[in-house]
């Protein structure tokens, strides 16, 4: 378990994801799958399939790279 702060919510196929930064002075981000459980409660899930991970990583870059514009 670490400390996160959220960076984003995003769609892809249908399903939201979840970009975190880590508060640890890394560069890393994390991305999972988002599902809200209450008005304040929410639910983080693994993406284990490397299919579907390639393409939450193509969206996220895409995005990035959209807002760097």
């Amino acid at each position: 378990e670490i400390e996160a702060e959220i960076m984003g919510i995003f769609e892809v196929d249908g399903k939201e994801y979840i970009a975190l930064i880590p508060d640890d002075d890394s560069d890393d981000v994390y991305l999972y799958g988002y599902k809200e459980t209450s008005d304040e409660e929410f639910e983080l899930i693994d993406i284990e399939d490397d299919a579907e991970f390639d393409r939450v990583v193509a969206e996220f870059d895409r995005l990035m790279d959209e807002e760097e514009e």
